[in-house]
């Protein structure tokens, strides 16, 4: 019996070897097939800069659209991942199964070896290589995205994929270009060397022909400097052009704007940061505000959404209007749903006005007219904008006429926007104004930005600073068309100084909150949720080449060899290794560092890691220390902090020197209390050094405590102290979190400080003065209890017999009193301090 089953396993070992072998053949013909169609005598019949002209009958044709027959006929995974996490128990079982061995069967990993391709994408390939030996450009770019991306799982070759971009690129095709200025740029799968001169040459050659990812990237090359001068002018041109795209989309929408779901994010923020929970600056120090247990702030939007339906279920009308928020908002992980949205708003509508008559009910429940009126301008929104439904500015009107009479934001905006264009009833513009300005004083973006175009238009010095005034107040809600609107003010210098650099940022702001158009965030995201990495990796990574930040900081993430310092070891946790395309130390860096360019914290200690190893690069202290010196500036990175004090401690790159360490080792402690364990055990082992050190009189600085400076301070000196000591007692510890109604000015900074200072000070001198009066009033009682008993004296001396002066006999002095106040201890002392008057 044991023999048959060896004998069974060396028969599938066989077959699968031979299987391999078969794809390595075809894959190989494939490969000779491309290249043998890629010399450079090949002749083609399209114009070299036509590319926005394509003849849609090219030769090949027909074989394109076979081509595309075939693929349609290939049947795609439709599953994808829940987001809900996994409870105790079941994350028990996960781990358990991937304990357990595998019993599978194959034969030994080849490095080389592809997928083979069968059926209708083999068809589909051949039809296209047909197509492209007759220079069709369709052909070529299909296949180049073929190789390229992994398109109905074809496998990857970035060496085949950039010699179809290459030959397409050299036709003039823009989008071709753009692709072979990526793969110069990053060398993807070593298909050419790296080269960021030959990038920027073709990413301009895109952008000049109105490429919009080229021009997105040669604008970040500008700003950052990467293979060129830095260039804030250049920047915004690019910038700028996005920017008008962008806005010519977003306006092409229905009244309001095309509907955006910010999906860009940090992988590393979903597990605490680059470094993990509690040891990144974005979940660290002042970024460490703990939720309560019972708070949904780290649920899965799976759980929260059952849990408000659960509520919604019982009647409870803020979990129905926030579930009908959610599905029409939509976020990332959670697609819109205005269908679900509208059903939630109408529950709530339902509960406050009658269904026959539209009446409201005699008795509603606490709050429910407010967030009946909410809905209500929800759902006349959807009707303005034919979401779910057919628009109808009719219902629209009459949704938002309800809103409007309980003071709804949503709706009073709304009805402007039908006033101001005439949609379903006559242009009334000082309607429209009048109810704008209703919704902007419950400050409603939208409105903002409404009141801010009229004002705009009138042109007038006084119009243009109200327009600058509604459009800050919309710029801090994010608000595109906003941001928009003060980048042309302060590029083109209308009510606002020309400043190239706070015009390029808006620009900016604008070019990468759309998404949609520029970007390819959604399909980044939903790969890397369903596991395919490499797919999730490239669309990450042509978004870093555009600028985003958070995309930089996700390609340098998972290409990070050095994520956990303390590995499980492969019984305990089985995972298999990283591909090959996510094997590049090099490329990390240059994201890390793209990355700490944008201010981002973490990614500027990563570099430091980076630099000190010799990952990617030659090992260099002096830019390690450079990089944490950088990072720890006022106290934002305590691992910044505790990096420097370890290479102080044992003279790595820097002096060694043991009081500096542990100043360090204590700086990194105030900055986050949850390096107490690694800050103590280090402070432990430094000061057994240092003492070492001092026994043995060695040359190392050693600790040494430091003295307290005394200083003599003056009377407004000791009043400024005060003053700011009170402050700091009385101060909120979490007051920057939340929204204490300070009105702010256009610097963002709150009004009204120095007026408080100087109550303060008015506040000292009044007790004082109020200490002054009452010493004053001590005094004079004294003084006056003094001149009593000595009346009192001398009336009774005046009245003894015999009283008088002999002869030869000086009148007696007078007793000599003791100052002002009785002596301690003295008979009349009890009597002062009880406060007497006297007889």
């Amino acid at each position: 019996m044991r023999r048959w089953l060896v004998s069974a396993l060396l028969l599938l070992q066989v077959v699968a070897s031979a299987s391999a072998a078969e794809q390595q053949v075809l894959e190989a013909n494939a490969d000779d097939a491309t290249t043998a169609n890629l010399q450079p005598t090949a002749e083609t019949d399209i114009v070299r800069g036509a590319q926005h002209a394509w003849s849609p009958y090219q030769s090949g044709w027909e074989l394109v659209q076979e081509a595309m027959v075939e693929f349609r006929k290939i049947k795609q995974p439709s599953y994808r991942k829940t987001k809900k996490q996994a409870g105790l128990f079941g994350a028990l079982f996960q781990y358990a199964m991937k304990a357990l061995p595998s019993l599978r069967v194959s034969a030994p990993p080849q490095e080389h070896a592809q997928p083979a391709i069968s059926g209708p994408l083999l068809e589909g390939v051949k039809l296209l290589q047909q197509s492209a030996d007759q220079n069709n450009t369709d052909a070529i770019y299909l296949l180049a995205q073929f190789n390229f991306f992994g398109n109905y799982s074809h496998p990857r070759n970035f060496k085949t994929a950039f010699d179809h971009y290459y030959r397409l690129a050299s036709y003039g095709n823009s989008s071709a270009q753009h692709m072979v200025g990526l793969i110069y740029a990053t060398g993807l799968g070593d298909a050419v060397e790296r080269d960021q001169a030959k990038a920027l040459l073709y990413h301009t050659f895109a952008a000049d022909a109105g490429e919009t990812r080229s021009e997105m990237t040669v604008a970040a090359r500008h700003l950052s400097g990467i293979g060129v001068p830095k260039s804030c002018e250049t920047a915004c041109k690019y910038y700028k052009r996005v920017a008008d795209k962008s806005m010519v989309w977003f306006r092409s929408g229905p009244p309001g704007g095309m509907a955006i779901t910010p999906e860009a994010h940090r992988l590393s923020d979903d597990v605490g940061g680059v470094y993990g929970e509690g040891a990144s600056v974005v979940s660290s120090g002042i970024n460490a505000l703990k939720a309560s247990p019972n708070s949904d702030a780290y649920a899965a939007i799976d759980d929260v959404i059952e849990y408000l339906d659960l509520m919604s279920q019982k009647g409870d009308f803020k979990a129905s209007f926030n579930l009908g928020r959610l599905y029409y908002e939509g976020q990332r992980g959670l697609e819109r749903n205005v269908d679900l949205a509208r059903r939630y708003f109408a529950a709530v509508t339902t509960m406050y006005w009658r269904a026959k008559d539209g009446r409201a009910v005699d008795q509603p429940k606490p709050q429910l007219e407010k967030y009946a009126s909410k809905s209500a301008g929800y759902i006349g929104r959807m009707w303005l904008r034919g979401e779910g439904v057919r628009q109808d500015f009719k219902l629209a009107r009459g949704w938002f006429e309800r809103g409007i009479k309980h003071g709804d934001a949503q709706s009073q905006w709304g009805l402007g926007m039908m006033n101001l264009h005439g949609l379903g009833m006559p242009k009334n513009v000082s309607k429209a104004t009048e109810l704008f300005k209703a919704s902007a004083d419950q400050d409603f973006s939208l409105s903002h930005v409404a009141l801010g175009a009229l004002h705009l238009d009138q042109g007038t010095p006084d119009d243009l600073k109200i327009a600058n005034s509604y459009f800050e107040a919309a710029a801090r809600w994010a608000n595109i068309e906003a941001q928009y609107y003060l980048a042309e003010m302060i590029h083109h210098g209308a009510g606002r100084d020309k400043t190239c650099g706070m015009a390029m940022a808006y620009y900016k702001n604008v070019a990468e909150k759309a998404e949609p158009l520029v970007s390819s965030w959604a399909e980044a995201n939903q790969a890397y949720e369903d596991g395919d990495y490499e797919l999730a990796f490239l669309d990450y990574l042509m978004a870093a080449e555009q600028g985003y930040e958070k995309a930089q900081n996700n390609v340098a993430f998972m290409l990070d060899p050095t994520q956990s310092r303390l590995p499980l070891p492969p019984w305990i946790k089985r995972q298999s290794p990283k591909p090959s395309l996510l094997q590049n130390s090099a490329l990390a860096l240059i994201y890390w560092t793209r990355s700490a360019i944008q201010s981002n914290i973490d990614s500027l200690v990563k570099m430091g890691d980076y630099y000190l190893d010799g990952i990617g690069t030659e090992p260099a202290l002096d830019k390690a220390a450079q990089c944490y010196t950088g990072a720890s500036e006022y106290f934002q990175s305590a691992q910044a902090l505790y990096n420097l004090g370890w290479m102080h401690e044992n003279g790595v790159g820097l002096t060694q020197d043991y009081h500096l360490a542990k100043r360090y080792y204590d700086q990194a402690l105030e900055t986050n209390e949850e390096a107490y364990l690694p800050v103590t055990i280090s402070l432990l082992k430094l000061r057994v050094r240092s003492a070492w050190n001092t026994f043995t009189h060695g040359r190392i600085n050693s600790i040494q405590d430091e003295p307290s400076p005394k200083k003599d301070w003056s009377l407004s000196e000791w009043i400024a102290n005060f003053l700011q000591e009170d402050d700091l007692y009385y101060e909120d510890a979490y007051e920057e979190f939340y929204d204490d109604g300070t009105i702010a000015g256009s610097d963002g900074e709150p009004l009204g400080d120095a007026l408080d200072d100087l109550d303060g000070v008015i506040e000292s001198l009044i007790i004082l003065g109020l200490v002054g009066a009452i010493m004053f009033l001590m005094y004079y009682r004294a003084r006056r209890q003094q001149a009593h008993r000595q009346a009192e004296e001398a009336a009774r001396q005046g009245q003894q017999p015999g009283a008088g002066v002999g002869v030869g006999q000086l009148p007696q002095a007078p007793q000599v009193q003791g100052g002002i106040f009785p002596p301690l201890g003295g008979p009349d002392f009890g009597q002062w301090a009880a406060g007497a008057v006297g007889h």
